[in-house]
């Protein structure tokens, strides 16, 4: 059956046949049509409307990062849709399923240079130089099958943000259009079966295999717990694949111990991993055996060629190697005294980080095991990193290589949003906090009952400590000047608080997470020392490097 609707009825109708019931965004003049549509089927479909367009794009990004589904965002063209792209370079590097749907002038003007309301110059090569998937819709006729391309472009191989302009003249005029949605067309490689076999071989003649998993491999958590389990093998994370393997389990590590655990190997698998940290900073041995799962081809011999190479999805591959390791694989002795061994040495390596690891421990006894914690630029989120216990796959978030200062606050607000029954932390400093602090509006607002703890230091803390450390005290632009926390929580109706120690902490964040309400909790602090050089094992280079 057809219906005739305009541009913006055949794009909202289109969402909700692709099962998006959920967007973010702000209105203006080039999306009226979108949003009338919007409020038409508003039983059907939530609007959550920011106080920046900045906050629309994270919010749509923790959406995304913290369920796995698609995070929308709606903006008008020019500045706003130029106020969103930080967020959308940070859902480029964390892979994220973001829709961008931006407006657009009218089509007969576009590159006319006529100087019309939020025009810019390639507004569509900008969104393409940030997307792995950008068009411009030219017509009403083309909304559903344009929304279906993007949808599939999105969710095949590597996940990543793609954008769609849709002019004002498209979202106003009509077009008959089928009430069923388009099919999207998904595209996955098939596994390399050979491939397998060469790596089930080489895992198995090894006698101290390593695993290095990645972002890419949350939907492969129980058969990465199989490969590590049956290989007798660590299981070493990256920051944004904290959590695939419970920090519960002996054989899970962070980065912490993560050179060593590289040194000691004699064979190394990387599931869904950029694997660059090691490649460029530790160094490959001549004579280490490297197998790579990735979806992206890109990926795999970024920084050279693997022994064996593996581009599916990190879950299709390792269902295909778990049975022929069967072939392969020895009976092997326990290392798992070794690696609760290796966990306490660690843990006691932690402690010496202070005074962050105080309050990284209150934060982990205070947060249940499937709370969403969303790290910030900031001293506390450095040490989460690695130190942090992680208990379940999208519970950590992180910027990634991004290093988005002032993401974390959106990003959590979003990410309430796709799991409002689970408690959700944000930890940022007084620096990132300000950066979209606006959207306490917001959270109240729309009943977004986040948990936000900020750490303040009245500075760009990082900055102005290496600016003492390294440049001789040349302290400048660092220092900063806070309202009082509290009481801007409190104006908006967000309840604010303020605590003055871990201990204190762990007892207000237990009040706010059982609160109905967004909480802000103030956290006054010094200067803190850097914790770079102090988190990690000590190690002794292979030969060969």
């Amino acid at each position: 059956m057809t219906t005739t609707r305009t541009g913006g009825e055949a794009l909202v109708h289109g969402l909700l046949s692709h099962g998006i019931d959920t967007i973010f965004g702000l209105p203006g003049v080039q999306n009226d049509y979108f949003f009338t549509a919007a409020y038409d089927a508003r039983d059907r479909m939530r609007v959550i409307h920011t106080r920046h367009e900045q906050g629309a794009a994270y919010m749509a990004l923790g959406y995304a990062l913290a369920s796995g589904k698609t995070g929308v965002y709606v903006v008008v063209p020019g500045p706003g849709f130029l106020n969103t792209t930080a967020a959308l370079s940070t859902a480029y590097a964390t892979n994220a399923p973001v829709l961008c749907l931006t407006g657009q002038i009218r089509t007969d003007q576009i590159g006319r240079g006529y100087g019309m309301l939020h025009e810019i110059p390639d507004q569509l090569g900008i969104l393409s130089s940030l997307t792995k998937w950008a068009r411009r819709v030219e017509s009403p006729q083309e909304v559903p099958g344009m929304l279906a391309a993007a949808l599939g472009a999105m969710h095949s191989n590597r996940p990543r943000p793609v954008g769609l302009e849709v002019p004002l003249n498209v979202l106003s005029g009509k077009a008959k259009s089928d009430d069923d949605p388009v099919a999207l067309e998904l595209h996955r490689p098939e596994v390399d079966l050979d491939a397998v076999e060469k790596a089930a071989r080489l895992l198995g003649e090894a006698q101290k295999p390593a695993i290095f998993v990645g972002g890419g491999a949350h939907d492969a958590a129980e058969e990465i717990r199989t490969l590590a389990e049956t290989l007798q093998a660590p299981v070493i994370a990256s920051a944004s694949g904290r959590g695939i393997l419970t920090s519960l389990h002996p054989f899970s590590h962070s980065y912490g111990p993560g050179q060593r655990l590289w040194d000691e190997a004699d064979a190394v698998i990387s599931v869904g991993t950029r694997l660059s940290t090691p490649l460029m900073q530790w160094g490959k041995p001549d004579n280490l055996p490297l197998i790579r799962i990735d979806l992206d081809p890109q990926e795999i011999d970024r920084f050279g060629s693997p022994d064996v190479a593996l581009v599916a999805d990190c879950r299709d591959a390792l269902q295909a190697l778990l049975p022929a390791l069967k072939r392969h694989n020895p009976v092997r002795s326990s290392r798992r005294i070794e690696m609760l061994a290796l966990q306490d040495e660690m843990e006691a390596v932690y402690e010496s980080v202070q005074p962050q690891m105080g309050f990284v421990r209150a934060i982990r006894e205070a947060l249940p095991d499937d709370g969403i914690y969303v790290e910030e630029i900031t001293q506390i989120g450095y040490v989460s990193r690695i130190a942090m216990p992680v208990y379940q796959p999208r519970t950590y978030l992180t910027s990634n290589y991004q290093g988005t200062l002032g993401w974390g606050f959106p990003t959590a607000l979003g990410a309430k949003v796709a799991a409002p029954d689970r408690p959700v932390l944000c930890v940022t400093g007084d620096g990132g906090f300000l950066f979209a602090a606006n959207e306490l509006a917001t959270a109240v607002k729309h009943g977004i009952n986040l948990v936000t703890v900020v750490f303040n230091d009245d500075a760009y803390g990082n900055v102005r400590r290496m600016q003492k450390e390294r440049y001789g005290g040349r302290v400048i632009a660092s220092e900063l000047h806070n309202p009082d926390f509290v009481t801007y929580a409190e104006s908006f109706g967000a309840r604010g608080l303020r605590v003055h120690s871990p201990v204190e902490l762990r007892e207000a964040l237990a009040g706010a997470f059982a609160a109905n309400a967004p909480v802000l909790i103030e956290v006054p602090v010094g200067e803190m020392p850097a914790p770079w050089t102090k988190m990690s094992a000590p190690t002794a280079q292979k030969e060969g490097g």
